[in-house]
């Protein structure tokens, strides 16, 4: 095919491609799919070989959340039922970090409900990111708080965060169907002010309500304008007591030609696969490991995740290898800083007119569970 070949020889130039062949991507039918996943897969290989990137996040304050964001369990009026509960204690926040690292996850990303944290939450985050650090040699720790006020940046730099999660999830045009409470401009600015702070800058984006296509590649090559180390993509996981409950919209198939596109427009980016990959490409995760360089071991923030057993055993069955301490995520050319973010809500998407996309096989509310196990509880974490 030759939108394939075109694509390939892009990817390994480090060339933007076209907003249509980017489109194409995603307007393929599932008899060309294991071509797109092949080629793809050879610009994946190019830049980060084959190894995959461990990831681990802890949810340091669970829901109490005052924004309004339609796919997020700790929304303001959700009736999910999750966990909640303030901030964990450094100690707290260490250990449970030590379960995933035990697991083989390199990087820690400490996650917050809120709008953005005061400068006493900074403060709090400081202190156990020294927690973490002091116990754990080597570690990679992100941090994921929300807005950012001038100065924070700078601060959490200095307290030995490596790098900064802030998603937009959505494309301008649309992120106000999708929140009311903050704007899109407000997340642009949090990720420039990660940037100018020397922190590794993860930002990506959130999919599944049935969004167009046109969105999609809209808030993909925004994140491209913005140069993060890290893309984590989410797939919506359509939690009950959230707006967004009934959108299941999502098939194995577009999931993996929405991480086919991605790593076309962002070729030498730390591409993660984030929230929903359990319950979206259930049994074709292992394809998609030839799409993306990274992945979150165990559960998510208010959901769980597949047992990180299964995952170790799914990247070695599929012929890929966990990365180590030792080894830099990113390519030689941007390894300027500690390589890559982090970030994963557990849901979200881009609004917007629905695509026409083979449709959705029958909701798997069955593969939602809400998370009753790690930080915040007096159960052992899954890692």
């Amino acid at each position: 095919m030759d939108l394939l070949n075109t694509l390939v020889d892009k990817g390994l130039r480090r060339e933007l491609p076209t907003r249509e062949e980017a489109l194409a991507v995603l307007a393929t039918s599932d008899d060309d799919l294991l071509d797109v996943v092949a080629a793809a897969g050879k610009v994946r290989r190019h830049w980060f070989g084959r190894r995959v990137k461990l990831n681990y996040l802890v949810n340091l304050k669970s829901g109490l959340c005052p924004e309004d964001c339609s796919y997020c369990s700790q929304r303001l009026g959700s009736t999910t039922g999750i966990l909640k509960y303030t901030w964990l204690k450094p100690d707290e926040a260490s250990q449970a970090a030590a379960a995933g690292l035990a697991g083989g996850a390199k990087r820690v990303c400490l996650v917050a409900s809120g709008r953005g944290p005061t400068d006493r939450d900074v403060d709090r985050v400081a202190g156990t990111i020294k927690a973490i650090k002091e116990q754990n040699e080597g570690v990679e720790v992100c941090a994921c708080l929300g807005l950012l006020s001038d100065g924070q940046a700078e601060r959490l730099r200095e307290a030995g965060a490596d790098a900064y999660n802030h998603n937009l999830n959505t494309s301008e045009g649309t992120y106000g169907d999708i929140t009311t409470t903050h704007t899109y401009a407000d997340r642009v600015d949090t990720v420039h002010k990660a940037h100018a702070a020397g922190l590794s800058a993860c930002s990506g984006l959130i999919a599944g309500m049935g969004e167009s296509d046109e969105d999609l590649v809209d808030v993909v090559y925004a994140l491209r304008e913005l140069d993060p180390d890290s893309v984590p993509v989410n797939f919506l996981i359509p939690v009950e007591g959230t707006p967004l409950a009934k959108e299941w919209n999502l098939t194995p198939q577009r999931c993996l030609r929405i991480l086919a596109m991605v790593r076309f427009v962002c070729p030498d980016v730390e591409v993660r696969i984030a929230g929903g990959r359990e319950v979206h490409l259930r049994t074709m995760q292992p394809l998609a490991l030839n799409l993306a360089n990274s992945i979150f071991l165990g559960d998510y923030l208010t959901t769980e995740g597949q047992a990180g057993k299964a995952d170790l055993e799914m990247i070695a069955d599929a012929g890929f290898e966990v990365e180590g301490t030792d080894q830099v995520t990113l390519p030689e050319h941007r390894a300027t800083t500690a390589g890559g973010g982090c970030g994963s809500h557990e849901g979200g998407g881009v609004c917007g007119t629905a695509a026409a996309a083979a449709p959705a096989g029958e909701p798997r509310t069955d593969l939602v569970a809400v998370r009753r196990r790690g930080a915040g509880t007096d159960l052992a974490p899954n890692a």
